[in-house]
């Protein structure tokens, strides 16, 4: 692994630490005082840096009677973690998505030079669950109420979005905000993007969860994703999983 990408994780790492400590502090900072400029419109996020919404729509290739979804809720380490262990999601594939910098490497979107946010693209089976579900497990897993921050991870990177394929999933996520804005004392600020070009995040990000259980961010921030999405969906978890 390059030196740099050393750094840039034993920072996430540092940062994990000082989660821990700081937990019941930064939550309940952030439920007192949301940030300035919110709005209740998903796609008025003042910190957005990356393409317009009217960007193209890149096509993905899927298997014979398998549908996609690509979403971004923080770092890609929590949100492939869960999905992976829902039933009907056939893979989940870490990346980067949303910027205007071609071929971004993990330093240059961690240092927030590209636009790009930390995504997941969701390989899933429509006859076994479908996007409303998808969407319903993505924001009962994060925090949609925060600009560009879930929890110690900080910049538009980490901003919570929808990225679309198609009008029709644009509509269901309208849709599925205005539904789930009732479950928050914050409005949600959670972005509707187009589903630009999704460039694929270095091999050691892939699976990272899975392989890396015991790393302090691992233990400290994606195991409690896993636990929320146990405890809130239990009859949606594989049975790989159980």
């Amino acid at each position: 692994m390059p030196v740099s990408s050393i750094q840039t994780l034993f920072s996430r790492s540092l940062a994990s630490f000082a989660a821990i400590g700081m937990m019941a502090i930064s939550v309940s900072c952030s439920q007192a005082a949301p940030p300035q400029n919110q709005s209740s419109d998903p796609n008025a996020n003042p910190n957005y840096n990356g393409l317009p919404l009217d960007s193209e729509i890149v096509d993905v290739k899927t298997r014979s009677g398998e549908k996609i979804a690509t979403l971004a809720g923080g770092c890609f380490w929590c949100t492939e973690a869960v999905f992976e262990r829902m039933e009907g999601i056939n893979d989940v594939v870490s990346g980067y998505i949303g910027g205007k910098v071609p071929n971004p490497n993990y330093e240059q979107v961690c240092g927030k030079k590209t636009g790009h946010a930390e995504a997941v693209q969701v390989y899933y089976d429509p006859e076994k669950t479908n996007y409303e579900e998808i969407l319903e497990v993505f924001f009962k897993t994060h925090d949609p109420t925060t600009l560009n921050r879930q929890g110690a991870d900080a910049g538009p990177q980490y901003r919570s979005s929808v990225f679309v394929h198609n009008d029709e999933q644009r509509e269901i996520a309208k849709k599925v905000i205005e539904k789930m804005s009732k479950e928050y004392r914050d409005p949600i600020v959670t972005l509707i993007e187009p589903a630009t070009k999704f460039y694929v995040a270095e091999e050691y990000h892939q699976d990272y969860f899975r392989l890396n259980p015991n790393a302090g961010y691992c233990r400290a921030v994606v195991a409690n994703k896993v636990r929320k999405f146990n405890r809130t969906f239990g009859d949606k978890i594989k049975d790989s999983a159980k």
